[in-house]
């Protein structure tokens, strides 16, 4: 009874492994500010090289971002810089992009249509659904105050 449950308490005290808060906490920091960094060096890029306005450099700079993003899952390159960094790799666009490949790779095997089609948007279908429906209710909201 009630010595079976303490000894299993030990157990499990035991057996799982110490996390070092502090440390990931770093590493997501680092690596999440490494991915922006890469992001603001490219936009400086195209902004340098470039005769385009500000805000379609911006454009340019979020494609090429989801493009690294995607490009990277499909080597297996995120998923390990994901297992080192921890939440550092769930920027909105790389991470984005990350979530919507790894739905796609893990139902190929299923076909086209009924795997990749249908299986690309499983995890990102969420964060789309709520962000249209918060586009939908501040639209309304702005509109009827007038602002």
């Amino acid at each position: 009874g009630n010595n079976m449950n303490e000894k299993l308490k030990k157990v499990i005290i035991e057996t799982t492994p110490k996390r070092n808060v502090l440390k990931n906490m770093i590493k997501a920091f680092l690596i999440g500010g490494l991915i922006c960094a890469i992001a603001e060096i490219i936009n400086f890029g195209i902004l340098y090289f470039f005769d385009i306005e500000k805000d379609i450099a911006s454009i340019y700079t979020v494609i090429i971002m989801i493009f690294l993003g995607a490009f990277s899952t499909g080597l297996g390159l995120y998923d390990r810089l994901g297992q080192f960094a921890g939440c550092g790799t769930i920027i909105p666009i790389t991470g984005f992009a990350n979530s919507m490949t790894s739905s796609a790779l893990e139902s190929k095997s299923e076909g086209l249509i009924l795997g990749i089609i249908t299986n690309v948007f499983k995890l990102a279908g969420s964060v789309i659904v709520t962000g249209v429906l918060c586009g939908v209710i501040i639209g309304t909201i702005r509109y009827l105050v007038g602002i």
